[in-house]
């Protein structure tokens, strides 16, 4: 008598009423098998020498679904080229993969409408959990984070009434030790070139720049200030913008790619760094290290807050019932050449000439 001839679904695919049918053992003894959860000898054997008979793949969407964990994290940021979300990346992805976990990234641009759009088809739960960093917060925003039907971790500023696990820094204390050292090095003329103001973090890298010249008596010249965006070409910019009308001997930089950036505009314009202007950034990317002159920055710990973000959201998924939780992470300064050199001490006034007389002695 022949075998029995198999039925298979309409896209051809073997399921596993296919490898049960193969292997002549029950459809559940087959499905205990291919899920890992076990037999006896014989039948793990025959149930495995029929898959690999009939081609059987699992199905991982339907396991998922069972299961409601789909092995998926998703992160989104701005801009996937900005270096601070790459070490903030890295430190995620090794989290995740460590708890068998893949990261899934999505670049938003900094619009809202992606970010709120992007946290609502969260209901479709393609993700056990997602690690959100956005430059902008809106009520939208607020509502689309307490709502979502899986966990979700903000890297960033939020208000402190926000139900939401959060991860954030100080960027108006990491512009207090840029300004603070620049003093210290001698600087007066300090500048700032900062990224939008309708940003979360150029609203608090413009409120810190601010108090940290008020608090070391130094009157605030508008024309020291110049906004562009956090991005290179903006800031070298902004930069030529700020040197066609003031005379700065020191700049402070939203983030590493508008140092950058001004670092080439002062190059172009003929004022050597840091013998004439001194440069600061922020972030301390492998930027920073990789310029002539190494630039110095403000580390805002992208990496250290990826890190205690995936923690969150692991702990999260494993304990939906735990409090909201929040961390700090501290910024701080890293010196190198663009601004490591004090100003040169003012020269002493030259001697008179002296020029011999008639009579032999000077005049």
């Amino acid at each position: 008598m022949g075998r029995k001839r198999l039925q298979e679904p309409a896209d051809g695919r073997p399921t596993v009423h296919t490898v049960a049918a193969r292997a002549g053992v029950s459809i559940a003894s087959a499905s205990r098998v291919l899920n890992g959860i076990g037999g006896s000898p014989e039948t793990i054997r025959k149930v495995r020498a029929a898959a690999a008979e009939v081609g059987y793949v699992p199905n991982a969407i339907a396991r998922s679904l069972q299961s409601q964990r789909t092995g998926l994290v998703a992160l989104a940021v701005e801009d996937i080229g900005n270096p601070v979300y790459v070490e903030m990346m890295r430190a995620i992805e090794s989290v995740v993969a460590s708890s068998g976990r893949q990261l899934l990234v999505h670049a938003t641009g900094g619009r809202i409408d992606n970010e709120t759009a992007l946290l609502r088809r969260l209901a479709n739960r393609y993700v056990d959990g997602m690690i959100v960093s956005p430059i902008r917060v809106t009520d939208d925003h607020l509502t689309a984070l307490v709502d979502s039907p899986v966990p979700v971790v903000v890297v960033g500023q939020l208000g402190a009434d926000a139900a939401v696990d959060n991860v954030r820094t100080d960027s108006r204390q990491g512009v207090a030790l840029a300004v603070d050292h620049l003093i210290a090095s001698g600087r007066r003329r300090i500048g700032f070139v900062n990224g939008p103001l309708d940003t979360v973090p150029g609203t608090a890298r413009d409120a810190g720049f601010r108090a940290a010249l008020a608090r070391h008596d130094i009157r605030l010249d508008e024309d020291l200030i110049e906004v562009g965006d956090f991005q290179y070409a903006a800031g070298r910019a902004a930069t030529e913008r700020l040197l066609a009308r003031a005379d700065p001997d020191a700049l402070v930089c939203a983030n590493d790619l508008i140092a950058v950036g001004a670092l080439h505009a002062l190059l172009a314009a003929g004022r050597p760094v840091p013998q004439d202007v001194a440069v600061v950034g922020m972030d301390d990317t492998e930027l920073a290290r990789m310029m002539f002159p190494q630039l110095s920055s403000v580390s805002l710990g992208s990496a250290e807050r990826g890190r205690r973000a995936a923690e969150l959201l692991l702990q999260r998924i494993a304990d939906p019932t735990l409090p909201p939780r929040r961390e700090q992470v501290p910024p701080s300064l890293a010196i190198r050449a663009s601004s490591g050199t004090p100003l040169p001490a003012p020269r002493p006034a030259a001697p008179p000439t002296t020029h011999p007389t008639s009579e032999g002695v000077t005049s």
